[in-house]
């Protein structure tokens, strides 16, 4: 990194740039991390997108003078076109937003249909029948995107609602070229959906090396800029969503879509260290379980200490840490508007010192002995903190790769398969492996429990990092692990979303997943070897293992990074006044 010039200096400098309309300070990168020196954090900007379109349709949204909420509303509309897999309107999600002193979370998490219930899933014998939560129209609950977007632009955007929505409109109609990876996961899908739905009408003519196009989805988008909200829940495209449910055997009704809203939820906030870390509350799990995480690791500091980053005794206290956060997600979490949830109990000082101190720095401990503390795939992310310095840290979902498979005909968008996330049944896993109990069953209009952690960490009030990860059930676990390795083995942001991952969630008690890929640091043999001296067994993750996308402040600037494991792009740069006929 060059050293830091002088700030009078510096000031002179960007003002000449300024008069002069020139444009050198835009770096653009793929897959590593850019430094990039000012003056001051507040005249640069950064993003980490998941992928190439989404990343420039936020830095023009930004160069058109649009804040961090315009940019994060124009990228998920973009990555809906462009981020087949996981991007979406038919899903839903959590925003974490800083804007100015203003600290506020959105839940546009989806919700269960009015006609839904907690047997809905089972057969006359009350086991859960086969991919019926996974595959097809009653997989979906009620999409909660469109109105998430609305809810956040109407409360903290600047530019007009249609100006956020165009870009989406224009990849749509135009058409854009496929990344390979998307192209191959697509075909790679083809039998899944072969014959149950109509996923294989819309995607299987994709190709790298041809412009695909969405008519009916450039039409929708087209919709909604026009109308907004209101037309995806009670216009057009409501009617479509009918008329698809109808031949999808599907449950959500023109009742739920008329009564389904955002909510503005209280975050998680819970200082750690020198930090403030703010997080996603319930319906998610994401904001306690990494809270817990933090506080529980500092308990067992001693523990921790002279012990190497990802060696097997490293790895198998956190194991332990994690089996008693997914112990207390399975008991305690759900949808704080039918069950009650007390998260300043589950992460109190006491309560979390107490559940660090059960941790058995030796052995594994059986499941028996792991009870709740108190006495009583996929998805996408991505993080943008602008000009000014405020933050979005936004997740959003369709649940699995493609989420149910069904497209609304007509208006050419996914519907997600997110009623696979309710307990259909206590203590039978979900796709991911997770049991849930009575807290998380299915009841109608009730927004089912998530793992998404979309997080901002602010050091003396400012944003000192911002973060977020797909990947299911891991998705909390990965955020914790990132955080840590900046801030304790001082890794850079890109070493750091890249080091190996592992998981552990209580079910098996035996069983630690890590992830495949790394950029230099994999498990080594003898690790793995000493992992099952210890009793484990290891294996590689079954699905991808999270696409990481993280902003971290670094002195009077900004790094930037992207997951190597996918598509992404992160940038540092300087919005370059944009008129909007350019």
């Amino acid at each position: 990194m060059k050293p830091y010039m002088n700030l009078i200096t510096l000031l002179i400098v960007i003002s000449i740039l300024s008069l002069s309309g020139c444009d050198d300070s835009s770096h653009v990168t793929k897959h590593e991390a850019i430094y990039h020196s000012s003056s001051s954090v507040t005249s640069s900007a950064a993003i980490a997108i998941p992928d190439n379109y989404g990343a420039e349709v936020a830095q023009d949204i930004l160069a058109l003078g649009g804040n961090a909420v315009d940019a994060a509303v124009a990228t998920g509309f973009a990555l809906a076109v462009t981020f087949i897999d996981a991007g979406n309107i038919g899903g839903g999600g959590f925003m974490t937003v800083k804007m100015d002193n203003d600290i506020a979370f959105l839940d546009y998490r989806e919700k269960a249909p009015l006609k839904a219930h907690k047997d809905m899933y089972l057969d006359a014998q009350g086991n859960v029948i086969d991919n019926i939560t996974l595959i097809g129209g009653q997989a979906a609950g009620v999409p909660g995107t469109v109105a998430g977007f609305w809810e956040a632009h109407k409360r903290f955007g600047k530019l007009p609602w249609n100006e956020v929505v165009k870009p989406a409109i224009d990849l749509a109609a135009n058409g854009f070229l496929p990344a390979p990876i998307l192209a191959d996961s697509i075909h790679s899908m083809e039998h899944r959906f072969d014959g149950k739905t109509n996923f294989n009408d819309y995607f299987n003519h994709i190709n790298s090396s041809k412009v695909f196009k969405q008519p009916e989805l450039a039409k929708t988008l087209a919709r909604i800029a026009e109308f907004g909200a209101d037309d995806f829940y009670r216009g057009k495209t409501a009617a479509l969503i009918v008329e698809e449910m109808k031949r999808s055997n599907g449950l959500i009704s023109a009742e739920d879509l008329d009564q389904y809203s955002a909510v503005w939820r209280e975050p998680v906030r819970a200082n750690w260290r020198d930090y403030e870390i703010i997080s996603a509350p319930p319906p998610s799990s994401g904001g306690f379980a990494i809270v817990q995480l933090l506080k529980m690791k500092d308990y067992l500091a001693e523990h921790f200490a002279n012990i190497d980053h990802n060696s097997a005794q490293y790895i198998h206290l956190i194991a332990e840490m994690e089996k008693r956060v997914f112990a207390d997600r399975a008991e305690y979490l759900g949808d704080p508007d039918f069950f009650d949830i007390d998260i300043n109990a589950l992460i109190n000082d006491n309560y979390v010192s107490n559940r660090a101190a059960e941790v058995n720095p030796k052995t594994i401990s059986s499941l028996k002995s792991i009870n709740p503390g108190l006495e009583s795939p996929n998805t996408t992310h991505y993080s943008i903190v602008d000009q000014w310095g405020n933050a979005v840290s936004n997740t959003y979902t369709i649940n699995w790769d493609y989420g149910s498979g069904v497209v609304v005909g007509g208006a050419g968008f996914l519907l997600n398969n997110e009623m696979d996330d309710f307990s259909a049944k206590p203590g039978v896993p979900n796709i991911f492996g997770v049991v849930g109990n009575v807290a998380n069953e299915i009841q109608p209009g009730k927004r089912m429990l998530s793992s998404m952690s979309p997080t901002i960490v602010l050091k003396d009030g400012e944003v000192e990092m911002v973060v977020g990860t797909p990947g299911g059930s891991t998705i909390f676990t990965t955020v914790f692990q990132v955080i840590i390795n900046i801030l304790d083995f001082n890794m850079t942001p890109l070493d750091a979303i890249g080091a190996t991952r592992f998981h552990h969630q209580l079910v098996p008690a035996d069983l630690i997943t890590y992830s495949g890929f790394s950029i230099d640091r994999p498990l080594s043999d003898r690790v793995i070897n000493d992992l099952a001296e210890k009793g484990y067994r290891t294996q590689p993750h079954s699905f991808e293992y999270g696409d990481v996308q993280i902003i971290v402040k670094d002195g009077n600037s900004w790094i930037a990074a992207s997951d190597p494991r996918d598509r992404g792009q992160s940038r540092v740069f300087e919005p370059t006044p944009k008129t909007r006929d350019q």
